[in-house]
């Protein structure tokens, strides 16, 4: 429960990367000791910018940034490991975060993996692990210093249910300060008690009390009352014109009372409040399926067998699944029994008890993008998936996920995550594919395009492999049969 001492407070910080870049101007507003924050904002409002702000990665151009005490630790949770660090053993990993390294670290290292619910081998590297393991890790990694301050940004990412109950427990009861990004509201609800609002128009944030959905809510119908307000002011604005013409054409004393008209038009203008333009949603769209040659069989994918890790040992299970046109399989189990590592080397066409049809395209959609590759501009990597070359569909097909030739123009590596997910949908419209795998398509994304990108793999007619650990989400997305390799 947070108490009435101020642990961090922002006074009139103004932060920009360059005139066409501003973030934030002349922002105020503390976080109490002990309080749980969820903050907000539009995509590209600078969140992300704001958290490191607060580590003090960034550096404000005016106004100041105050922890109290001085001495406040800060600790970060962020969504995905650098891949530079991947080959680094979970002891190596933890040991970057001291200089010099404590005498305790085994013991420290235990503590923080027992608070997460995490059993693993410190000698193991990091990209052995899944990525529900390791968004568990990257949050011990920043409860290891044991921060007076804990950012989180999308925590839930990877996580299977258990691990999202287990996170909002030790959320609950951490005495500390958390603010959260996340884009899932349930989650949110369960232990926030307040809001920062990162206004992309204004670059203000704007500060709430209360249950995070009762706070959404209040947002909601404040954006109605502006919208309604300048309509009434259209209104009226219209109609004293109108009047001001027709006194104005009649001349004589009557353009006494047009000039006061429009004087009351140019008022009512002035009474009209800039309307908070929230995110946009990305336009519905539908993944077209491949056209297959007549001499096709019909199986996209046959599984007769596959490999799981139970008790910490790999295993191989035997089953028997058929996916045709049409087919759309869910694939489940708890954290670290190997859903991942399945998805990839059938991809790869590795997996020694999976069989793609000859012919299918295969489009891939991979937790972390690996199947991306950040080196390549956005627009390459949309034009080198299509089958039939065509820039003017590129752009168009781009628009309706929100990316401009700006972003197209970027490397992939200088896109945010949330850009890097709408690029990957973005690329399996251009590719065409007659097999889609999806592991985690919700990570990173906007809740608000979540609806639109159900429907569309829905109505998807290929043969459809993927896992989600939101029920939600599932629920939304037409399922036919299940794989639950947790059964096994």
């Amino acid at each position: 429960m947070a108490n009435d001492s101020v642990v961090l407070r922002f006074q009139e910080v103004t932060f920009d990367y360059g005139e066409t870049k501003p973030i934030l101007h002349e922002a105020s507003f503390s976080v109490r000791n002990g309080s749980r924050v969820a903050l907000m904002g539009q995509n590209g409002a600078g969140k992300t910018s704001l958290f490191k702000l607060i580590l003090g990665e960034n550096q404000p151009k005016a106004g100041k940034i105050f922890l109290t005490p001085p001495d406040a630790k800060v600790g970060i949770a962020k969504q995905v490991i650098p891949p530079d660090q991947l080959d680094l053993t979970v002891r190596d990993w933890f040991a970057g975060t001291f200089d010099p390294v404590p005498y305790n670290l085994d013991k420290r290292i235990a503590d923080v993996l027992d608070a997460v619910n995490l059993k693993t081998d410190t000698g193991k590297k990091l990209r052995q692990h899944s990525g529900g393991q390791q968004a568990r890790l990257l949050l011990a990694y920043s409860l290891i210093q044991d921060p007076d301050v804990l950012l989180l940004d999308e925590p839930t990412n990877n996580l299977d249910q258990a691990g999202i109950e287990h996170l909002t427990g030790f959320l609950m009861m951490y005495e500390k300060t958390v603010i959260v990004i996340s884009h899932d509201a349930d989650f949110l609800n369960a232990f926030t008690d307040g809001v920062l609002y990162l206004d992309a128009r204004t670059h203000t944030v704007e500060q709430y009390v209360g249950n995070y959905l009762n706070v959404v809510e209040e947002i909601a119908e404040r954006i109605e009352r502006e919208r309604m307000q300048n309509a009434r002011a259209e209104s009226e604005i219209r109609k004293k014109r109108e009047q001001a013409e027709v006194f104005a054409h009649k001349g004589g004393k009557l353009r006494l009372v047009a000039k006061r008209m429009r004087e009351a038009a140019e008022e009512a203008e002035e009474s009209m409040v800039d309307e908070r333009q929230e995110d946009k949603t990305i336009r519905e769209f539908a993944i077209p399926v491949q056209e297959f040659a007549p001499f096709f069989d019909g199986k996209i994918l046959t599984i007769k067998s596959v490999g799981i890790v139970k008790d910490g040992e790999p295993v191989t299970k035997e089953v028997d699944f058929e996916l045709r046109r049409n087919t759309h399989m869910l694939l489940s189990g708890p954290n670290g029994v190997g859903k991942s590592t399945l998805l990839e080397k059938i991809y790869a066409r590795l997996a020694e008890g999976a069989t793609i049809g000859e012919g299918v395209r295969v489009g891939y959609y991979r937790q972390d993008f690996g199947m991306l590759d950040f080196e390549q501009k956005a627009y390459d990597c949309l034009w080198d998936a299509m089958q039939q070359k065509d820039e003017t569909k590129l752009r168009s097909v781009a628009a309706g996920f929100l990316l401009d030739g700006k972003a197209l123009g970027n490397q992939i590596k200088y896109l945010s995550e949330g850009q890097k997910g709408l690029l990957a949908f973005t690329r399996l419209v251009l590719m065409r594919p007659g097999l889609l795998i999806l592991d985690e398509p919700t990570n990173h994304i906007n809740f608000r395009h979540l609806p639109v990108i159900a429907k569309a793999l829905n109505a998807y007619e290929g043969a459809l492999l993927m896992v989600s650990h939101i029920p939600d989400f599932v629920s939304q997305v037409r399922i036919d049969t299940e794989l639950d390799l947790g059964k096994l």
